[in-house]
Protein backbone atom coordinates (compact mmCIF):
# COMPACT_ATOMS: atom_id res chain seq x y z
CA UNK A 1 0.00 0.00 0.00
CA UNK A 2 2.79 2.43 0.80
CA UNK A 3 4.28 1.88 -2.65
CA UNK A 4 0.95 2.81 -4.33
CA UNK A 5 0.61 6.03 -2.29
CA UNK A 6 4.13 7.10 -3.20
CA UNK A 7 3.36 6.63 -6.88
CA UNK A 8 0.24 8.82 -6.61
CA UNK A 9 2.14 11.60 -4.84
CA UNK A 10 4.92 11.55 -7.42
CA UNK A 11 2.40 11.79 -10.26
CA UNK A 12 0.75 14.80 -8.63
CA UNK A 13 4.10 16.56 -8.31
CA UNK A 14 4.80 16.05 -12.01
CA UNK A 15 1.40 17.48 -12.95
CA UNK A 16 2.07 20.60 -10.90
CA UNK A 17 5.46 21.14 -12.53
CA UNK A 18 4.04 20.75 -16.02
CA UNK A 19 1.25 23.23 -15.44
CA UNK A 20 3.56 25.72 -13.76
CA UNK A 21 6.05 25.56 -16.61
CA UNK A 22 3.35 26.47 -19.14
CA UNK A 23 1.92 29.40 -17.21
CA UNK A 24 4.38 32.08 -18.26
CA UNK A 25 4.14 31.38 -21.98
CA UNK A 26 0.46 31.90 -22.61
CA UNK A 27 -2.96 30.91 -21.28
CA UNK A 28 -2.45 27.15 -21.45
CA UNK A 29 -3.04 26.92 -17.70
CA UNK A 30 -6.38 28.69 -17.81
CA UNK A 31 -7.49 27.04 -21.03
CA UNK A 32 -6.66 23.43 -20.21
CA UNK A 33 -7.04 22.92 -16.49
CA UNK A 34 -10.11 24.97 -15.59
CA UNK A 35 -8.52 25.57 -12.19
CA UNK A 36 -8.62 29.37 -12.31
CA UNK A 37 -11.05 30.46 -9.62
CA UNK A 38 -11.50 33.35 -7.19
CA UNK A 39 -10.14 33.23 -3.66
CA UNK A 40 -12.81 31.94 -1.32
CA UNK A 41 -14.53 34.49 0.93
CA UNK A 42 -12.99 37.33 -1.07
CA UNK A 43 -15.48 39.87 0.28
CA UNK A 44 -13.48 39.99 3.53
CA UNK A 45 -10.58 41.69 1.79
CA UNK A 46 -12.41 45.03 2.11
CA UNK A 47 -10.18 48.11 2.12
CA UNK A 48 -7.18 46.04 1.10
CA UNK A 49 -8.12 46.91 -2.46
CA UNK A 50 -6.43 50.23 -1.83
CA UNK A 51 -9.33 52.48 -2.87
CA UNK A 52 -9.74 55.69 -0.85
CA UNK A 53 -13.04 57.48 -0.36
CA UNK A 54 -12.93 58.88 -3.89
CA UNK A 55 -11.74 55.58 -5.35
CA UNK A 56 -8.46 57.03 -6.62
CA UNK A 57 -6.02 57.15 -3.71
CA UNK A 58 -5.12 60.74 -4.51
CA UNK A 59 -4.23 61.62 -0.97
CA UNK A 60 -1.63 58.98 -0.19
CA UNK A 61 -0.04 57.97 -3.47
CA UNK A 62 3.70 57.89 -3.99
CA UNK A 63 3.54 58.86 -7.65
CA UNK A 64 5.41 61.45 -9.59
CA UNK A 65 2.83 64.18 -9.00
CA UNK A 66 4.94 65.54 -6.13
CA UNK A 67 7.78 66.30 -8.50
CA UNK A 68 7.60 70.01 -9.40
CA UNK A 69 9.38 69.30 -12.66
CA UNK A 70 6.36 67.26 -13.67
CA UNK A 71 4.06 70.30 -13.50
CA UNK A 72 2.50 70.49 -16.97
CA UNK A 73 2.46 74.29 -16.68
CA UNK A 74 6.25 74.46 -16.81
CA UNK A 75 7.83 74.77 -20.26
CA UNK A 76 11.57 74.46 -20.79
CA UNK A 77 12.89 76.81 -23.48
CA UNK A 78 16.67 76.74 -23.07
CA UNK A 79 18.76 75.74 -26.05
CA UNK A 80 20.31 72.31 -26.53
CA UNK A 81 23.97 73.33 -26.54
CA UNK A 82 26.35 70.55 -27.59
CA UNK A 83 24.58 67.24 -28.01
CA UNK A 84 26.30 64.22 -26.47
CA UNK A 85 25.89 60.46 -26.28
CA UNK A 86 25.34 58.86 -22.89
CA UNK A 87 24.79 55.20 -22.02
CA UNK A 88 21.60 54.86 -19.98
CA UNK A 89 20.96 51.47 -18.31
CA UNK A 90 18.06 49.48 -19.85
CA UNK A 91 17.81 52.10 -22.62
CA UNK A 92 21.11 52.20 -24.53
CA UNK A 93 23.18 54.96 -26.11
CA UNK A 94 21.04 58.07 -25.74
CA UNK A 95 21.38 61.62 -27.02
CA UNK A 96 21.48 64.25 -24.28
CA UNK A 97 21.71 68.01 -24.35
CA UNK A 98 24.67 70.07 -23.18
CA UNK A 99 23.55 69.74 -19.55
CA UNK A 100 23.12 65.97 -19.72
CA UNK A 101 19.32 65.90 -19.91
CA UNK A 102 17.90 63.09 -22.02
CA UNK A 103 16.26 63.92 -25.36
CA UNK A 104 13.24 62.18 -26.86
CA UNK A 105 11.28 61.60 -30.06
CA UNK A 106 7.53 61.10 -30.57
CA UNK A 107 6.28 58.26 -32.77
CA UNK A 108 3.31 60.35 -33.92
CA UNK A 109 5.63 62.94 -35.46
CA UNK A 110 7.08 62.46 -38.92
CA UNK A 111 10.66 62.78 -40.21
CA UNK A 112 9.96 62.96 -43.96
CA UNK A 113 8.94 65.70 -44.03
CA UNK A 114 9.81 66.82 -40.49
CA UNK A 115 6.64 67.62 -38.57
CA UNK A 116 5.72 67.92 -34.89
CA UNK A 117 2.34 66.69 -33.70
CA UNK A 118 2.93 67.70 -30.07
CA UNK A 119 1.35 71.06 -29.25
CA UNK A 120 -0.65 72.61 -26.43
CA UNK A 121 -0.73 70.51 -23.26
CA UNK A 122 1.51 67.94 -24.91
CA UNK A 123 4.26 70.53 -25.40
CA UNK A 124 4.08 71.46 -21.71
CA UNK A 125 4.86 67.89 -20.65
CA UNK A 126 7.32 67.45 -23.54
CA UNK A 127 9.05 70.81 -24.11
CA UNK A 128 10.34 71.09 -27.71
CA UNK A 129 14.11 71.64 -27.89
CA UNK A 130 14.97 74.94 -29.66
CA UNK A 131 17.18 74.58 -32.70
CA UNK A 132 19.27 77.67 -31.90
CA UNK A 133 22.91 77.03 -30.98
CA UNK A 134 22.62 73.23 -31.12
CA UNK A 135 25.86 71.52 -32.14
CA UNK A 136 26.90 67.89 -32.60
CA UNK A 137 29.31 66.34 -30.11
CA UNK A 138 31.34 63.14 -30.43
CA UNK A 139 29.38 60.24 -31.89
CA UNK A 140 26.68 62.43 -33.43
CA UNK A 141 26.78 63.29 -37.11
CA UNK A 142 26.46 67.06 -37.62
CA UNK A 143 24.69 66.55 -40.95
CA UNK A 144 21.76 64.88 -39.15
CA UNK A 145 20.92 68.05 -37.21
CA UNK A 146 18.21 70.27 -38.61
CA UNK A 147 15.12 72.21 -37.61
CA UNK A 148 11.39 72.41 -38.25
CA UNK A 149 9.03 75.37 -37.95
CA UNK A 150 6.39 74.83 -35.26
CA UNK A 151 2.84 76.16 -35.34
CA UNK A 152 3.82 78.95 -32.93
CA UNK A 153 6.56 80.19 -35.26
CA UNK A 154 9.52 78.85 -33.25
CA UNK A 155 12.11 76.50 -34.73
CA UNK A 156 12.54 73.09 -33.11
CA UNK A 157 15.66 70.96 -33.31
CA UNK A 158 15.43 67.80 -35.43
CA UNK A 159 17.71 64.76 -35.55
CA UNK A 160 17.57 62.75 -38.78
CA UNK A 161 14.36 64.65 -39.44
CA UNK A 162 12.70 63.75 -36.12
CA UNK A 163 11.64 66.67 -33.87
CA UNK A 164 13.43 66.46 -30.51
CA UNK A 165 11.99 67.05 -27.02
CA UNK A 166 12.86 66.99 -23.33
CA UNK A 167 10.58 65.45 -20.68
CA UNK A 168 9.36 67.73 -17.88
CA UNK A 169 9.75 65.01 -15.22
CA UNK A 170 13.45 64.46 -15.95
CA UNK A 171 15.27 66.69 -13.47
CA UNK A 172 18.80 65.27 -13.41
CA UNK A 173 21.38 64.20 -16.01
CA UNK A 174 20.91 60.61 -17.14
CA UNK A 175 17.27 60.28 -16.08
CA UNK A 176 14.98 58.77 -18.71
CA UNK A 177 11.57 58.73 -17.05
CA UNK A 178 9.92 59.40 -20.41
CA UNK A 179 11.10 56.18 -22.05
CA UNK A 180 8.11 54.17 -23.26
CA UNK A 181 5.45 56.63 -22.05
CA UNK A 182 2.17 55.84 -23.84
CA UNK A 183 4.16 53.46 -26.03
CA UNK A 184 4.97 56.40 -28.32
CA UNK A 185 7.73 58.38 -26.56
CA UNK A 186 11.29 57.10 -26.72
CA UNK A 187 14.78 58.22 -25.87
CA UNK A 188 16.39 59.21 -29.16
CA UNK A 189 19.59 57.59 -30.42
CA UNK A 190 22.35 59.16 -32.52
CA UNK A 191 20.67 58.06 -35.77
CA UNK A 192 17.27 59.50 -34.87
CA UNK A 193 15.81 56.08 -34.07
CA UNK A 194 14.74 55.07 -30.56
CA UNK A 195 17.83 54.38 -28.45
CA UNK A 196 18.67 50.69 -28.48
CA UNK A 197 16.79 49.94 -31.72
CA UNK A 198 18.88 47.75 -34.05
CA UNK A 199 20.19 49.48 -37.17
CA UNK A 200 17.71 48.97 -39.98
CA UNK A 201 15.59 46.81 -37.70
CA UNK A 202 12.30 47.08 -35.89
CA UNK A 203 11.90 50.17 -33.75
CA UNK A 204 10.21 50.37 -30.39
CA UNK A 205 7.25 52.30 -31.77
CA UNK A 206 3.86 50.61 -31.40
CA UNK A 207 4.87 48.48 -28.40
CA UNK A 208 1.92 47.28 -26.33
CA UNK A 209 4.02 46.50 -23.24
CA UNK A 210 7.08 48.58 -22.38
CA UNK A 211 9.58 49.20 -19.60
CA UNK A 212 9.48 52.73 -18.21
CA UNK A 213 12.29 54.11 -16.07
CA UNK A 214 11.16 55.44 -12.69
CA UNK A 215 13.52 57.45 -10.47
CA UNK A 216 12.40 55.54 -7.34
CA UNK A 217 11.62 52.04 -8.58
CA UNK A 218 13.86 51.62 -11.62
CA UNK A 219 12.53 49.79 -14.69
CA UNK A 220 8.81 49.04 -14.32
CA UNK A 221 6.19 47.78 -16.75
CA UNK A 222 3.65 50.05 -18.44
CA UNK A 223 0.88 49.46 -20.96
CA UNK A 224 0.45 51.06 -24.37
CA UNK A 225 -1.01 54.19 -22.75
CA UNK A 226 1.94 54.55 -20.39
CA UNK A 227 -0.03 53.40 -17.35
CA UNK A 228 1.96 51.59 -14.67
CA UNK A 229 1.04 47.92 -14.20
CA UNK A 230 0.64 46.36 -10.75
CA UNK A 231 0.26 42.95 -9.13
CA UNK A 232 -1.82 42.12 -6.05
CA UNK A 233 -0.48 40.04 -3.16
CA UNK A 234 -3.94 38.50 -2.57
CA UNK A 235 -3.86 37.05 -6.08
CA UNK A 236 -1.84 33.88 -6.53
CA UNK A 237 0.42 32.70 -9.33
CA UNK A 238 0.23 29.03 -8.33
CA UNK A 239 -2.33 27.78 -7.90
CA UNK A 240 -3.66 30.74 -9.91
CA UNK A 241 -6.48 32.48 -8.02
CA UNK A 242 -7.97 35.96 -8.10
CA UNK A 243 -8.25 38.14 -5.00
CA UNK A 244 -9.41 41.24 -6.87
CA UNK A 245 -13.12 40.84 -7.65
CA UNK A 246 -16.36 42.81 -7.58
CA UNK A 247 -15.84 46.35 -6.20
CA UNK A 248 -12.06 45.90 -6.33
CA UNK A 249 -12.34 46.06 -10.12
CA UNK A 250 -13.76 49.58 -9.91
CA UNK A 251 -10.34 50.76 -8.76
CA UNK A 252 -7.95 48.22 -10.28
CA UNK A 253 -8.52 47.43 -13.96
CA UNK A 254 -7.30 44.08 -15.37
CA UNK A 255 -4.69 44.71 -18.07
CA UNK A 256 -5.51 43.37 -21.52
CA UNK A 257 -3.32 40.66 -23.09
CA UNK A 258 -0.65 41.86 -25.52
CA UNK A 259 0.93 40.68 -28.76
CA UNK A 260 4.30 39.18 -27.79
CA UNK A 261 5.82 40.60 -30.97
CA UNK A 262 4.98 44.08 -29.67
CA UNK A 263 6.75 44.13 -26.31
CA UNK A 264 9.88 46.02 -25.37
CA UNK A 265 12.36 45.48 -22.54
CA UNK A 266 10.92 42.27 -21.05
CA UNK A 267 11.52 38.60 -21.89
CA UNK A 268 8.66 37.12 -23.93
CA UNK A 269 8.54 33.97 -21.80
CA UNK A 270 7.39 36.07 -18.82
CA UNK A 271 4.38 37.39 -20.72
CA UNK A 272 1.12 35.42 -20.81
CA UNK A 273 -2.62 35.67 -20.22
CA UNK A 274 -5.31 34.03 -18.12
CA UNK A 275 -9.09 33.75 -18.27
CA UNK A 276 -10.89 35.50 -15.42
CA UNK A 277 -14.06 34.11 -13.78
CA UNK A 278 -16.18 36.40 -15.99
CA UNK A 279 -14.62 34.92 -19.13
CA UNK A 280 -12.42 37.91 -20.06
CA UNK A 281 -8.70 37.54 -20.70
CA UNK A 282 -6.12 39.28 -18.48
CA UNK A 283 -2.42 39.92 -19.01
CA UNK A 284 -0.07 37.97 -16.74
CA UNK A 285 3.58 38.64 -15.96
CA UNK A 286 5.51 35.65 -14.63
CA UNK A 287 2.11 34.00 -13.98
CA UNK A 288 0.78 36.94 -11.93
CA UNK A 289 -2.33 38.80 -13.18
CA UNK A 290 -1.56 42.52 -13.60
CA UNK A 291 -3.72 45.63 -13.35
CA UNK A 292 -3.73 49.38 -13.93
CA UNK A 293 -4.76 51.78 -11.14
CA UNK A 294 -7.52 54.37 -11.62
CA UNK A 295 -5.63 56.67 -9.24
CA UNK A 296 -2.83 57.09 -11.80
CA UNK A 297 -3.76 60.19 -13.78
CA UNK A 298 -0.72 60.66 -15.99
CA UNK A 299 1.64 58.29 -17.80
CA UNK A 300 4.42 57.32 -15.40
CA UNK A 301 2.40 57.86 -12.20
CA UNK A 302 2.96 55.22 -9.48
CA UNK A 303 0.20 56.20 -7.04
CA UNK A 304 -0.74 52.54 -6.62
CA UNK A 305 2.71 51.49 -5.41
CA UNK A 306 2.54 49.97 -1.91
CA UNK A 307 -1.22 50.49 -1.51
CA UNK A 308 -2.31 48.75 1.70
CA UNK A 309 1.01 46.90 1.55
CA UNK A 310 -0.54 44.64 -1.11
CA UNK A 311 -0.22 46.36 -4.50
CA UNK A 312 3.13 46.71 -6.24
CA UNK A 313 4.43 47.85 -9.61
CA UNK A 314 6.07 45.09 -11.67
CA UNK A 315 9.72 45.16 -12.71
CA UNK A 316 11.13 44.21 -16.09
CA UNK A 317 12.10 40.88 -14.46
CA UNK A 318 8.51 40.16 -13.46
CA UNK A 319 9.12 40.83 -9.76
CA UNK A 320 7.53 43.21 -7.25
CA UNK A 321 9.09 46.65 -7.51
CA UNK A 322 10.67 48.03 -4.36
CA UNK A 323 12.26 51.44 -3.83
CA UNK A 324 15.99 51.39 -4.51
CA UNK A 325 18.25 51.95 -1.50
Amino acid sequence: MKRIRQGIYAGSAVAVLLVTAGCGSGNEYAGKTGEVKPVSDSQKIGSAYGGDADGYGSGSGSGSGSNPAGDPGTVTVRGAGQLKLRDIPAVGAAVTDGQGLTLYRFDKDTAKPPRSNCDGECAKAWPPVPADEATAGEGIEAGLLGSVMRADGTRQLTLAGWPVYRYAKDTAPGEALGEGVAGTWHVVGADGKPAGAPAGGTQKGGAELVVAQNATLGGILADVEGRTLYRFDKDSAWPMKFGCLDSCLDTWKPAKPVDKTKISGIAAELVGSVKRPDGTEQLTIDCWPVYSFTGDKQPGDINGQGKQGLWFAVTDKGKKAKPSA
